[in-house]
C-alpha cells in the first residue's frame, strides 16, 4: 500500500487536529485532509479520467489534488503557471490530458477550445475542471504516475515519467538526510517544480511535519520575473519554517538582506539550495549570519535530488554526498547516475527502462562520496585559444560578491569572456559592478576571467522565454536575445586594442 497513505492515515486516526497543510487562509489538519482528498477522489472516480492535469499556484488544494491522483492511482501532470497559452496547449496535447483541474482565477492564460465544457468543482473551492477530447495517441511507460516537464534550452520541454514509489524513495531519503523532528516547510518554489513537490509536500508528511503552501503574492513574488524582497522576508518571519528550498536566485535576495542587517528566524533548521552551481563562499557567508544554507544536486530524471550537504555531512565546495538511494559515477569528466532512473519520457519509448542516467553534468565524486558538479557538458565554452571553460563557474564566482541579482558569462569562440549582469540593487553604480567584476577575476585564472559586462535594467525571466521554472538560463535563446549587445562589447575591447597598438 501506499507509504505516504498509510503515514496520512495513520496521523489522522492518532492525532486528527495536527494541521499539516497551511496557506492562503485555509488550514488542514491530518483528518480535514484526508477527508478531502477522499472526496475528490470519489469525485475524480465518477469521470474515469486517467490522466489529469494541474494548472494552478501554491495552495492547500494543489496538494489535495495531487495527493488524490497519487492514491487514486491517476496520471498527474503539473502545468508551470508562466507556460504560454501555447505551452500549455503543447502539453495537453502530446500527454493526452483528459481532465485539466485548474484555479479559476488562472483561466484567461488557457486556450478557450479548452473551456467549453466545464463545472466548478464541489470539493475545491475556487477551482474548475475542463472536460478535453478527443483524446490524442499517448504512449507513455507502464506505472507513470507523474508526469513533470523539463525545461530544455531548446526546443520543446520533454515528459518526464516517474512512479510513486520513485518519488517517494526521494522523500525518504530526504527526511532522513535533513532529520529534523516534525519539519514545518515554506514552499517558496512552485508545486509544478518536483523538487518542491517532494521536499515541500511529500517529505513533511512522511516526517509527521507540515507545510505551508502560501500564494505567490503573498510571498513577495509578483509574476515570474519580480520579486519583493521585503514581502518574503516578513513571509519567512511570519511563518517561522524550519526548513525550506532555494535557488541561487533567492538565495542571493537573501545574502542581500543579511548583509543590510536582517537576521533569519531562529525556527530555520536547514535550508537547501540548488538548480545551479553556487559559490562556496557565498555558502560560507550566509551561513555564518545564521541562515543554515546546504546546496544539493539532482535532476528530474532521478525524481529530483541526488546529493545534498547537510549538517551531519557537510563538504562546502561540493553539492553533498550522494544520497542512499542512488549512486553516482564519473565517467570521462561527466556524471552517471543510478538507482533511481526515471521511467522513461512521455511518447518516446526508446527512452524507457534505462538503469543509468547520463546527466549531462560534468562533475566529479570523491572517495567520501561528495559531488562537485562544474556545469552543464553542453555549456562548455571554448574559447578562441582553445580553453575549455564552464560558464558556471565563472557565474559562481560573480555572485559571490552579493551584487548580483543574475549573471551570464558567455565568450564560446571568442578571445575572453563577457558578462550580463542584473543588479541586485537598482541604485548600484557602475563602479561598484566594475570593482565586483575585478574582485571576481581576482580568483578566477586569466584564460576564464570577464573583460566587459553589461548591465541589465530589466532581469532575465521566464515570461520572455530565457529561464526556465527553476531559474534556469536558457542560454541559446540569451545569447541570441543579446547578439548585438555582446558583439558591441567585443567591438569596444577590439577598438581599444587597436588604440593602443596605434599609440
Amino acid at each position: 500500500m501506499n507509504r505516504l497513505l498509510l503515514a496520512l492515515q495513520d496521523r489522522a486516526y492518532n492525532s486528527p487536529s495536527d494541521i499539516v497543510l497551511q496557506g492562503n487562509g485555509v488550514s488542514l489538519s491530518a483528518a480535514d485532509l484526508l477527508e478531502k482528498i477522499n472526496g475528490l477522489i470519489e469525485e475524480l472516480e465518477k469521470t474515469g479520467a486517467n490522466t489529469i492535469a494541474l494548472y494552478a499556484d501554491n495552495s492547500p488544494q494543489w496538494a489535495v489534488v495531487d495527493l488524490a491522483c497519487q492514491f487514486a492511482g491517476i496520471c498527474l501532470i503539473p502545468i508551470p503557471t508562466f507556460f504560454s497559452t501555447a505551452q500549455i496547449d503543447h502539453l495537453l496535447c502530446s500527454a493526452g490530458v483528459e481532465l485539466l483541474i485548474f484555479q479559476e482565477t488562472l483561466g484567461k492564460s488557457l486556450d478557450a477550445k479548452h473551456c467549453s465544457h466545464l463545472w466548478p468543482m464541489s470539493a475545491l473551492d475556487g477551482y474548475s475542471v475542463a472536460v478535453l477530447g478527443p483524446l490524442h495517441t499517448v504512449s507513455r511507460p507502464e506505472h507513470s504516475s507523474k508526469i513533470t516537464f523539463t525545461s530544455g534550452s531548446t526546443g520543446q520541454p520533454k515528459g518526464v515519467c516517474l512512479s510513486v514509489d520513485q518519488c517517494l524513495k526521494v522523500a525518504e531519503s530526504l527526511a532522513r538526510a535533513i532529520d529534523v523532528v516534525e519539519p514545518r516547510h515554506l514552499c517558496l518554489l512552485p508545486l509544478s517544480t518536483l523538487l518542491e513537490n517532494i521536499g515541500g509536500i511529500y517529505m513533511p508528511l512522511l516526517a509527521n511535519g507540515s507545510s505551508v503552501l502560501a500564494a505567490p503574492s503573498e510571498l513577495g513574488m509578483m509574476g515570474s520575473s519580480r520579486l519583493s524582497a521585503q514581502r518574503l522576508l516578513q513571509a519567512i518571519e511570519h511563518f517561522q519554517p524550519n526548513t525550506m528550498i532555494l535557488v541561487p536566485q533567492l538565495l542571493s535576495v537573501l545574502d542581500t538582506a543579511l548583509h543590510t542587517g536582517w537576521r533569519p528566524p531562529r525556527s530555520l533548521a536547514f535550508v537547501a539550495v540548488g538548480g545551479a552551481r553556487v559559490a562556496a563562499e557565498m555558502v560560507e557567508r550566509v551561513r555564518a549570519k545564521g541562515l543554515p544554507v546546504y546546496e544539493g544536486y539532482g535532476l528530474s530524471e532521478t525524481a529530483s535530488v541526488v546529493s545534498l550537504n547537510t549538517a551531519a555531512n557537510n563538504r562546502p565546495g561540493t553539492s553533498g554526498k550522494v544520497l542512499p538511494h542512488v549512486s553516482v559515477a564519473a565517467r570521462c569528466g561527466e556524471l552517471e547516475v543510478s538507482g533511481n532512473a526515471f521511467l522513461g519520457y512521455l511518447n518516446q519509448p526508446e527512452s524507457w527502462g534505462l538503469k543509468t542516467i547520463q546527466t549531462g553534468d560534468v562533475g566529479s565524486i570523491d572517495s567520501d562520496g561528495y559531488v562537485t558538479v562544474e556545469g552543464r557538458s553542453k555549456n562548455i565554452l571554448i574559447s578562441s585559444f582553445g580553453r575549455n571553460i564552464s560558464p558556471e563557474w565563472v557565474e559562481s564566482e560573480l555572485m559571490a560578491s552579493g551584487l548580483f541579482h543574475q549573471v551570464l558569462v558567455l565568450g564560446d569562440g571568442r578571445p575572453y569572456c563577457v558578462a550580463l549582469l542584473s543588479p541586485g540593487d537598482s541604485e548600484l553604480n557602475d563602479n561598484d559592478i566594475a570593482d565586483g567584476v575585478e574582485a571576481a577575476n581576482r580568483t578566477l585564472p586569466d584564460y576564464a576571467r570577464v573583460m566587459k559586462w553589461l548591465r541589465l535594467d530589466t532581469p532575465l525571466s521566464t515570461l520572455d522565454g530565457l529561464l526556465t521554472e527553476n531559474g534556469r538560463p536558457r542560454r541559446d535563446r540569451i545569447a541570441e536575445h543579446f547578439a548585438l549587445q555582446v558583439d558591441q562589447l567585443y567591438q569596444k575591447q577590439q577598438q581599444q586594442q587597436q588604440e593602443t597598438i596605434a599609440l
